[in-house]
């Protein structure tokens, strides 16, 4: 998943493929099984065994090692520069909201209004909310602490309050517009903006509903897992005049308690969704105002920006959530330095995954998937599908996917209604979204995060992201027998 429209402009045509098809197709297998067999059996740490994957794959489809060491490299590299410092900046965002007591304030307005029966529901709204504007990685980043916090609160399964707020993470990146892989398919395949909008939010919604709280509930009960404690809010109250004092009575003797000062629910609920708003402000700028050098559109790119937006989120919340919880300045530098170390494993984790699926997209083996599943005399909306579908599956990117797809599509949507040009996006938004596993960054971010195994992680977010995408081929076809 990548960070800038430039990024996903530079990755639409993938390279030739460097060996036969069915050599491609064993390379992939066996990296992906090494990596699998080293973590699972020889309990290798993930950043190792991913290393040692993609010198699998390059080994097996007859590749010099020393171009794969350059492609895990550039994998890497660009990866941490993009979404390691947005993870960064997204933990130093989530430690201040945890240990302000402003996650607190969120997850006691949400439990507080909504019945445990709701809650995953509630969830996947909130989900749905942060990701229209936002990539992938970073609304996890900022709803983990919440994600937490509702789990405990409300005694549900980490996994069935988890899983549909990232069902409405994910379906917003893969189905509707502004985010940039839906964008930039409209854009590849001329298809109308205002059009794919109101049919990718139709697709969107029984699609989160499915493979969100519904699947989240029958998920939470075959993956049992504890609830990490990364984001456990520090004892800030009361040593640096941070809280109030109340007394306790124990055993007949008075105690003192400290009791934080949580930031107000409207002001917390401000700083979450700034950044949002932000991306959201660019995304919309970036659409309606054509003039290049209007101010506003200026402004907003610059603003608007992940890596910008995120760094003002974190400035603008150490004023409204540590100030706001009369936290000390020590207390606030602590709360940031804290927030690193936690997360210096995901990214380097998340990095090596970026790298291991640059040396599969260098071997060209997305391109011989592509042209094999073009051959095939199927329709065009199911073939815009099956080609994300494959070149998701052997990239692990679900931007490479929706963009290699539709350009492979140009030539098939020629003579189409607008409407049917809108399904074929939307096709292919959904085909990319299809099973997530250890060649994707996401899949690692995942697991890590949520403390779970390989297996785990499989069973509960790959196959949430098979449900995604299948319900939102389904939802498509019957769309098309309308339109």
């Amino acid at each position: 998943m990548n960070v800038t429209l430039a990024v996903l402009a530079a990755d639409t045509e993938l390279p030739e493929p460097v060996a036969s098809g069915w050599q491609l197709i064993a390379a992939a297998l066996v990296g992906i099984a090494l990596i699998v067999v080293l973590i699972t059996v020889a309990k290798l740490h993930p950043f190792l065994a991913l290393i040692f994957g993609a010198l699998a794959v390059g080994v097996v489809a007859g590749v010099n090692i020393g171009d794969v060491l350059d492609s895990f490299g550039d994998g890497f590299g660009t990866t941490a520069a993009g979404v390691g410092i947005l993870i960064a900046l997204g933990a130093m965002f989530a430690k201040l909201l945890a240990d302000s007591g402003g996650a607190d304030e969120i997850v006691d307005t949400i439990v507080g209004r909504a019945s445990p029966r709701a809650l995953p529901w509630a969830m996947a709204l909130v989900g749905a909310i942060i990701g229209l504007p936002m990539f992938f990685e970073i609304g996890v980043v900022l709803l983990m602490p919440v994600i937490y916090l509702v789990a405990k609160r409300s005694g549900l399964s980490l996994i069935t309050i988890g899983i549909p707020a990232l069902a409405g993470l994910s379906a917003m990146h893969g189905l509707v517009p502004p985010h940039p892989g839906p964008l930039t398919a409209i854009d590849l395949l001329d298809a109308d903006l205002g059009i794919t909008l109101a049919l990718g939010v139709a697709v969107a919604i029984p699609t989160v509903i499915v493979a969100g709280p519904l699947f989240g509930k029958l998920a939470g009960r075959w993956v049992v897992i504890d609830i990490p404690d990364r984001f456990e809010a520090d004892d800030i109250g009361g040593s640096g005049g941070g809280g109030a004092q109340t007394a306790q009575v124990e055993g007949g003797v008075a105690t003192q308690t400290a009791t934080r000062i949580r930031p107000k629910f409207g002001i917390t609920l401000f700083s979450v969704l700034l950044p949002v708003g932000l991306m959201m402000g660019k995304a919309l700028a970036d659409i309606f105002i054509d003039d290049e050098s209007n101010v506003l559109r200026q402004a907003f790119d610059i603003l608007g920006r992940p890596l910008m937006a995120l760094l003002i989120a974190v400035i603008v919340g150490i004023f409204t959530l540590g100030r706001g919880a009369a936290m000390t300045r020590a207390q606030i530098t602590k709360c940031i330095e804290s927030s690193l170390p936690p997360v210096a494993g995901i990214i380097l984790i998340v990095a090596a995954g970026g790298g291991f699926k640059q040396v599969l997209v260098d071997t060209g083996i997305g391109t011989q998937l592509a042209e094999w599943a073009k051959g095939a005399n199927v329709s065009v909306i199911l073939l815009a599908w099956v080609l994300a579908v494959l070149i998701r599956l052997a990239t692990g990117s679900a931007t490479v996917a929706t963009i290699t797809a539709s350009s492979l599509m140009l030539g098939l949507v020629e003579g189409m209604s607008t409407g049917e040009v809108s399904l074929v996006v939307l096709a292919v938004g959904a085909g990319s979204l299809f099973f997530s596993h250890v060649n994707d960054a996401g899949f690692w971010l995942i697991k890590e995060f949520f403390g779970m195994t390989v297996g785990q992680t499989i069973k509960s977010w790959s196959i949430m992201e098979t449900v995604l995408s299948v319900t939102g081929l389904v939802l498509v076809l019957i769309l098309g027998l309308l339109i």
